[in-house]
């Protein structure tokens, strides 16, 4: 056949691919463009092609690939140990999206050059950060590449410089002006705001919890969704405790099972807590913010790492069950509290003006 395209005509052939009578695909194959070469050259190159595709061979397929994959590396590299399924997803994205070129080929065959051509032309295309989040991922995977497959030598990522993640740079803030700063939001987001500061939760654990998540006889708040694993029983102080019964109160008539509701939301929740054009701290901030406050109320290290839901340094840290040690980091948690509230809203003050 002669296929037109725009401004060229190529001759091409088609055939059915048959193995033992089973039709396995169908396949063309490019001959070559019409002004290049005659109709005769292209009747035999098409028999040749025709003979080899009658014979149950596949033109178009490449060599057999020597070794493992990068897609089988990076399915191994998922299997080795349980991933959040952000984490996974973005894996799984940066292959699909910045590294097709290398998905179905060996490991062992992807070479140096090819990996800083594709950082070099990602970094002008992509930006910076990009580049680099896809070569760590590229890097990772081919690392468990390397104990599958004995004959992968070196990685070739090892030969660039990819810079790590700028360190966060976190402004003191000045409590008694965001106090005030987040009266001026709607109820729903001033309550989030104060709660992620009176926590330091991370983003995904506060955004998630669910009404049912909130013992408000326990004054414990679930968090289900930690970067840790597991779950995590956040001892609330006195005044959490009666901004989050107030709130459960207000939202009570809206249905929504999420403790921090928006109709505007397709997942009937706040998604995104940072405010646009108000002055006040992004999610991780607050963490920052919580971790330091901490300290200046005189909450020791490990206490504080709990609340905060990290885990313990050390063979020991990993004997340490946060969940069993609820009543034990109250008094820590009511410390930050009374440090970061207590100018604003005394505990002996049932008369302020929020509740």
């Amino acid at each position: 056949m002669v296929v037109c395209h725009k401004s060229t005509k190529t001759y091409a052939v088609q055939g059915d691919v048959r193995r033992n009578g089973r039709h396995v695909r169908t396949v063309r194959v490019k001959i070559d463009r019409c002004d290049r070469i005659g109709l005769r050259e292209a009747r035999n190159k098409a028999k040749s092609l025709m003979s080899q595709i009658q014979s149950g061979v596949d033109p178009t397929a490449g060599p057999d690939e020597t070794g493992v994959t990068l897609k089988a590396a990076l399915d191994h590299h998922l299997s080795e140990k349980q991933f959040r399924p952000a984490t996974a997803e973005s894996y799984r994205y940066h292959l699909d999206k910045y590294l097709t070129r290398f998905r179905s080929r060996a490991v062992a065959d992807i070479t140096r050059t090819e990996v800083r051509d594709l950082y070099e032309t990602m970094k002008k295309q992509r930006g910076q950060t990009t580049a680099s989040c896809v070569m760590r991922t590229l890097r990772a995977v081919i690392n468990t590449a390397m104990r599958l497959d004995e004959t992968i030598e070196k990685n070739p990522v090892a030969v660039l410089r990819v810079p790590t993640s700028n360190r966060r740079e976190v402004d003191a803030l000045d409590l008694a002006a965001w106090w005030e700063e987040t009266k001026s939001c709607g109820h729903i987001r001033r309550d989030l705001h104060r709660a992620m500061m009176l926590t330091g939760a991370r983003r995904s654990s506060i955004l998630q919890v669910r009404r049912e998540d909130v013992d408000l006889n326990a004054n414990v708040m679930t968090f289900r969704h930690m970067k840790t694993g597991g779950q995590m029983l956040f001892p609330m102080g006195k005044r959490l405790s009666s901004i989050i019964a107030d709130r459960l109160e207000s939202d009570e008539p809206l249905g929504s099972p999420w403790l921090w509701p928006s109709p505007n939301s397709a997942s009937g929740r706040i998604v995104e807590p940072k405010e646009q054009r108000r002055a006040l701290p992004s999610p991780h901030e607050y963490r920052h913010h919580a971790r330091t406050l901490f300290i200046a109320a005189g909450v020791p290290y490990a206490e504080s790492a709990l609340l905060l839901g990290q885990r313990l340094p050390g063979a020991s840290g990993g004997y340490v069950h946060a969940e069993h040690l609820v009543e034990h980091l109250r008094p820590h948690a009511q410390a930050l509290e009374n440090l970061v509230l207590g100018p604003m809203w005394p505990l002996d003050d049932e008369q302020h003006d929020e509740k």
